[in-house]
């Protein structure tokens, strides 16, 4: 089963979208999928550690 999606809109800035767009052909990904990826690996390591 895929992962619920949920569709947002945001504002980015124009040379944002170029390197993001040039970094998702250069892994073969769509702009959307690298978007999700960046976004994950980060979440994953500035997660506050529980002690």
């Amino acid at each position: 089963m895929k992962p619920l999606k949920e569709k947002v809109s945001i504002t980015l800035d124009e040379d944002i979208v170029t390197k993001v767009k040039e970094l998702a052909e250069d892994d073969d990904r769509s702009f959307i999928q690298y978007i999700n990826m960046v976004l994950r690996e980060w979440i994953h390591q500035n997660k506050p550690s529980h002690s």
